[in-house]
């Protein structure tokens, strides 16, 4: 393998990795958000589900998105 491809390669092991922590990341800061907004207006648990689905919503998003960006560079 040319160093070009092994950085490249590299490179793909490192976003794959990322994959995992990104999902769970977005799902705990949504909850976060959400548990503390409740606290602060006492509409416990309105709040922190919302915010907790909004994380999950968001952590999918960033998935898919990754996995596009991944499938158009191979087709390139």
């Amino acid at each position: 393998m040319s160093e070009a491809e092994d950085k490249s390669l590299f490179r793909q092991l490192l976003r794959a990795s990322t994959v995992g922590l990104d999902l769970v990341i977005y799902t705990f800061v949504g909850l976060a958000i959400g548990y503390f907004l409740d606290k602060f207006f006492g509409t416990k648990p309105w709040l922190t589900l919302i915010f907790l689905i909004l994380g999950i919503v968001a952590g999918f998003r960033n998935l898919i998105r990754m996995a596009k960006d991944d499938d158009s560079k191979k087709t390139l």
